[in-house]
């Protein structure tokens, strides 16, 4: 899907014009970028988050020459979907890790509660 169908999509499940749905569109990735930009995160519950991420700089290789050289350092948009977002994707995937997860709760409850240190007068 691309930007077009995004928006024919939106105005079609909505009921606004194309040039609504358009600048609803252009307004949210405005705000995720402006945001991100900043420094900032932003996070859509069970869809995911956007953030900025830092690259250190580093040495690399020219491929053709075998020459080392710098590679800058650089700051990335990154995306990291949510857990609602995984499993829509791959719900198999997401009942193992909820069947994992419910093997290693009983065991995490067996565990004696940790004595208290007496504290000194």
């Amino acid at each position: 899907m691309n930007k077009t169908e995004l928006i024919e999509h939106l105005a079609g499940k909505h009921e606004l014009t194309k040039a609504e749905a358009g600048r609803i569109i252009e307004t949210l990735l405005d705000a995720v970028v402006t945001t991100v930009k900043k420094g900032g995160t932003v996070s859509i519950p069970g869809f995911g988050s956007f953030k900025q991420h830092a690259r250190a700089a580093r040495t690399g290789v020219n491929p053709s020459t075998g020459e080392k050289i710098k590679i800058a350092a650089a700051k990335l948009p990154k995306f990291t979907p949510g857990a609602g977002f995984k499993a829509a994707v791959d719900p198999k995937a997401a009942a193992r890790k909820a069947e994992k997860a419910g093997k290693a709760a009983p065991k995490a409850a067996a565990k004696p509660p940790a004595k208290k240190a007496k504290a000194k007068k």
